[in-house]
């Protein structure tokens, strides 16, 4: 048995990951027993079942819905669904939090609109439910020398943790995590070998090489050795130059998306056909047999990928997940795998330092101009040995990371720390905690909205509110076990600011807090002691902060998480809430998540006010459970595209009654003409009537 388990409920079964903290539940008509069974029925992994006899499930949410008669797919279902398969013996994949799989001998009916779903079978029959987490782990870890032909070795072996090299793998579920790296004194690989793929990648012998093609080795189950240029050799005979007219790095960015974009329009002709839009888009413009390509070798398909050229499918690629800046020194090969299991892209580090004076005076400049009297969340001592502050180059991404020393301006501060704290997090029973600590009386204004906005998502929260501690009592606080601490209140250079004292993090032997927002001044620091002793992930701020705009910002990251945006989409969404949301980082494991999004995506829509009504781009977020290359599709009747997941999938123009209609349906945030909202109701309130 899997860490997943079923539980009985009144209404139907629960079924807990007490990893990944989510639990689903399938409604039924009447109480079920779930009653143990086997898991060789299923097709695909699952890690428990149990057979339940009802006569139909009910699901809390739409998710997408693939019908299997034996090998052949011979029905999807997502919003507005009504699909009617007679008599027959069916396999029914469901794309939940939890991925289940439903097995039956019965006639089914799929049905949907734009909230629930539900699934009939034509009387009371016996059903097989399989369960399986997204939760995936390396499988090892391999030792290298701080030597970077010894670490092209270690990178070769990312490609041990590919599920399958068919286009496949283009799912996240089918790839697996790669091995974890740690610097020693001997290169010891632990018997991982790369998948026999035929492809080859030559790096000169210095870090910043191995580092970026990393990720590429990865997805191509590539070998990386010592070669004077950088390219690519196959099996068939390709030799293709990784130094372009773009460069490097960017011949190497483009190289890996192609390969990527290239298999998930294969797949949709294999195992899993679906109506794809990109596929629509592209097929005829391509010139290949997609068909075809599916059944041949991967180095094959990288030959074919690699015939097309980039700006045709330039325009249709799905937004990249995540740039990550990494400093080319021994230790950064540490961070490396999880980026890879991103799929990031990897770049040596375009900076320039920025001196300390001029973020402080920009980041006050901008708070107290025309702000009057209003008091800030205390004034941080300043540190005799101030932070070295650098700004990366701009890249088209959602998300950007820094993997090195000093302290990013407008992208995430990656640790090695963090993600091992979360390889190492245990299951724990019971509902997502949530800790609400408020140390200061006059910041009541934002600890009465956030303690209204967790757990508003019909998810299982145990929301505390706490005020006024002390020493001892912050201390045992952060020491528990817990999914997310919001702190409103003082920090000062010497710690968290408390009734009798004040308490530095570092002094802590060890957190139980996951994943925290320190909602205070210049938090940076204590945020980061907080990532030393054991927390996964967190949002601190670099400067001074005035109270409104904290309250502005506290809402809006309650609201995201609670909503299931990973810490770093979420604050790149909130940084327009105040004029200086720049002055909010992200540290530790930016693709942290405390809930899980009710359509299993977390998506926004971007509205902007035009002549005729509005212009709305509707995007969507990766997760660590649905990555780069997972499925989506619009909630608008009549869709039946999916598309690939990540940034704008859809741009369309409706009226305000039509938004607003399509938001109390969704139950998504939206940001209208800049502001944010989490009601469509406030959306026509906005602009007064049509």
């Amino acid at each position: 048995m899997g860490n997943v388990s079923f539980e009985p409920v009144d209404t139907g079964i629960a079924i807990v990951d007490p990893i990944e903290r989510h639990r689903y539940v399938l409604s039924t008509p009447d109480p079920v027993t779930p009653e143990p069974a086997g898991t060789d029925s299923f097709r695909f992994p699952v890690e428990a079942a149990v057979s339940v006899r009802t006569s139909s499930f009910s699901l809390p949410n739409i998710v997408l819905a693939t019908v299997r008669d034996g090998n052949d797919v011979v029905a999807h279902a997502e919003h507005f669904a009504d699909e009617r398969l007679p008599e027959g013996t069916y396999s029914i994949e469901l794309s939940t939090p939890v991925k289940l799989y439903l097995a039956v001998e019965s006639s089914v009916n799929l049905a949907a609109d734009a909230e629930r779903m539900s699934i009939e079978f034509g009387e009371e029959v016996d059903v097989l439910v399989g369960a399986r987490s997204h939760h995936d782990r390396p499988a090892a870890t391999v030792r290298t020398p701080a030597d970077p032909e010894k670490m092209m070795q270690a990178i070769s072996t990312f490609g041990s943790a590919l599920k399958t090299t068919s286009p496949e793998r283009s799912y996240p579920t089918l790839r697996g995590h790669p091995p974890t790296v740690e610097l020693g004194e001997e290169l010891d690989l632990g018997g991982l070998e790369p998948p026999d793929t035929g492809v080859t990648i030559e790096v000169p012998t210095d870090f910043r090489s191995v580092f970026v093609v990393a990720p590429l080795a990865y997805y191509l189950g590539a070998r990386v050795v010592p070669g004077e240029t950088p390219r690519i050799r196959t099996e068939t005979g390709l030799e293709y130059s990784l130094d372009g007219p773009a460069g490097f790095e960017a011949t190497v960015e483009r190289t890996l998306k192609r390969a990527f974009f290239l298999d998930c329009l294969c797949r949709s002709e294999g195992r899993s056909p679906v109506d794809l839009h990109e596929h629509s888009a592209l097929e005829s413009r391509l010139g290949l047999d997609l068909a075809e390509l599916y059944d041949r070798s991967l180095a094959a398909r990288l030959e074919a990928a690699l015939d097309v050229p980039f700006g045709t499918i330039e325009p249709h690629l799905p937004q990249w997940k995540l740039t990550a800046h990494v400093e080319p020194t021994p230790d950064s090969v540490e961070m490396l795998p999880f980026l890879v299991d991103d799929l990031a892209v990897v770049r040596s580090p375009h900076t320039h330092e920025v001196a300390v004076s001029n973020v402080w005076a920009a980041t006050l400049d901008e708070f107290l101009r025309g702000s009057g009297p209003e008091t800030s969340r205390g004034v941080a001592a300043r540190s005799s040995e101030p932070p070295q502050f650098v700004r990366l180059a701009a890249a088209d991404s959602l998300e950007q990371a820094w993997v090195g020393d000093g302290t990013p301006l407008g992208a995430s501060k990656a640790t090695t720390e963090a993600h091992r704290n979360r390889l190492d997090r245990t299951p724990t029973e019971g509902d997502i905690t949530v800790r609400v600590v408020c140390n200061d009386a006059e910041m009541g204004e934002e600890e009465g909205l956030v303690d209204t906005i967790y757990g508003d998502q019909d998810l299982p929260f145990d929301v505390a509110v706490e005020r006024d501690l002390t020493v001892d009592e912050l201390r045992a606080t952060l020491e528990k076990r817990t999914d997310l601490l919001h702190y409103i209140g003082h920090i000062d250079g010497a710690g968290f600011e408390c009734l009798d004292g004040t308490l530095d993090a570092a002094t802590l032997d060890s957190v139980g807090v996951n994943a925290f927002l320190l909602n205070a001044c210049q938090s940076y620091e204590q945020g980061m002691s907080l990532i030393r002793k054991g927390s996964i992930g967190g949002i601190v701020t670099l400067s001074d902060v005035l109270n409104r705009n904290a309250v502005a910002m506290g809402r809006a990251f309650a609201g995201l998480l609670n909503a299931g945006f990973p810490l770093r989409a979420a604050l790149e969404i909130a940084r327009d809430e105040i004029i200086v949301g720049g002055q909010y980082l992200v540290v530790g494991d930016g693709g942290f998540t405390i809930a899980h999004a009710e359509s299993g995506t977390p998506n926004l829509y971007v509205a902007e006010r035009t002549d005729d009504g509005l212009r709305v781009e509707h995007r969507t977020y990766p997760t660590a459970e649905r990555g780069m290359g997972s499925l989506f599709v619009p909630c608008v009747d009549g869709e039946s595209e999916y598309h690939l997941s990540s940034g704008t999938v859809r741009t369309f123009e409706c009226s305000v009654a039509d938004l607003e209609r399509l938001l109390a349906a969704e139950g998504v945030p939206a940001k209208v003409d800049g502001d944010l909202h989490w009601d469509g109701r406030f959306v026509a309130a906005d602009y007064g009537p049509e």
